[in-house]
């Protein structure tokens, strides 16, 4: 395929993303989030053997297509369902921990599935591959078919299937008008939402660590090395989340403001003493991250905390792209190890709304006298 092709692939795979995001989100909300777990990893086994199957434009668009999916319908999903359940057992202080020790282990997971790809090309080329991710694809299915989740956080199903189907169907409305209004009328959930889509919006510049490599002339067989050590960074800087998830706002900020510091002078100094300080520094921000999602999970206060959670996706796919834009726009006058320093400066403003902005720790702190009574409610 073409560089236009594969860049197509890409557009189609974020604008996916971009569609599905907050009606699966109120589809979570309306039946057994388990479920919906379920269906993402056969969607997910689907992209993969479509690749495989149909290895043609054609093919590779339906696998990307189907991979959005498949992550929409687990964005939002996945979080809610774990709050419900630990708010159930009356262990909700516990997400954050558990949320940065899950996203830490999948990191270290990326760095052993890459290394890993190799041997496999060499024993049996891209099908060995493209199979071993469809298999891997069928545990993540058949995990999320295991999850214990207790009957108050289920969804009601009991009746016939016309009436659970005229159930859902009517749920289904309310559920994602409710979510899209506590979204944007609940003060602190509308904060919560923006705040943390920002912050994760602005740090998306992990994706160009390689080519600072590459500008500060590192040997092309260091690069995976020094990509590698930041992948570390973040690993231990989720892992200890719930170590820093009962911290004021303006400890996060402080935090966040580390985090900034020390990536943009890590880019502009010289390699090997520079990486050290981006992975340092993205495992701040990436400690930040999981603990502003957290809070945005105690502030929801309505009945449909995956539509939130989703709108909080689709608001970070927006930042993003928005970065990204700004890296095309910007490509002929600076470079790119330039750019991602210069990231740190609205990062110095994002620090200083987590510190004045960022709801406080507690559950549901603050979240529902700012809130129109009607918004909640189904």
């Amino acid at each position: 395929m073409s560089d236009a092709q594969i860049s197509t692939l890409f557009i189609i795979w974020s604008a996916t993303s971009f569609l599905v995001e907050v009606p699966s989100g109120a589809w979570a909300d309306t039946v057994d989030r388990r479920h919906l777990l379920v269906l993402s990893g056969v969607v997910y086994a689907g992209a993969f053997s479509a690749w495989l199957l149909w290895p043609t434009f054609a093919g590779f668009a339906l696998g990307f297509v189907l991979w959005g999916v498949s992550g929409s319908l687990m964005s939002g999903t996945f979080e809610s369902l774990l709050y419900d359940e630990l708010t159930a057992r009356g262990e909700e202080s516990e997400y954050a921990g558990l949320v940065g020790r899950a996203e830490s282990a999948a990191l270290v997971a990326q760095l052993v599935t890459s290394a890993a790809a190799v041997p496999l090309l060499h024993a049996g080329g891209y099908e060995l591959v493209g199979w071993t991710s469809v298999a891997l694809a069928g545990v993540h299915t058949a995990l999320a078919a295991t999850l214990p989740v207790s009957a108050a956080a289920r969804r009601p199903h009991d009746g016939d299937v016309v009436c659970r189907t005229e159930r859902v169907l009517a749920r289904y409305p309310a559920m994602l008008r409710a979510g899209v209004a506590e979204a944007g009328s609940s003060v602190p959930v509308r904060r919560a939402v923006l705040i943390a889509a920002v912050l994760v919006g602005f740090t998306t510049y992990d994706e160009y660590f390689p080519l600072i490599a590459a500008e500060h002339e590192v040997p092309l067989e260091q690069v995976p090395i020094l990509v590698g050590l930041t992948v570390v960074g973040q690993a231990v800087g989720t892992a200890l989340a719930g170590r820093t998830a009962t911290l004021r706002p303006h400890a996060l900020g402080v935090i966040v403001l580390a985090g900034a510091v020390l990536i943009s002078v890590g880019a502009l100094i010289t390699p090997y003493a520079g990486f050290v300080g981006i992975a340092v520094g993205y495992g701040l921000l990436g400690n930040a991250m999981v603990v502003a999602e957290a809070r945005l999970q105690e502030v929801i206060s309505g009945p449909a905390r995956a539509t939130v959670t989703s709108v909080y996706g689709l608001a970070t796919e927006v930042v993003a792209i928005a970065v990204y834009a700004s890296f095309v726009a910007a490509a002929g006058l600076l470079s790119v190890t330039q750019l991602v320093a210069l990231l740190g400066v609205p990062l110095v403003g994002v620090a200083w709304w987590v510190a004045r902005r960022l709801p406080p720790p507690g559950p549901g702190s603050g979240g529902v006298e700012d809130s129109a009574p009607g918004d909640l409610r189904v």
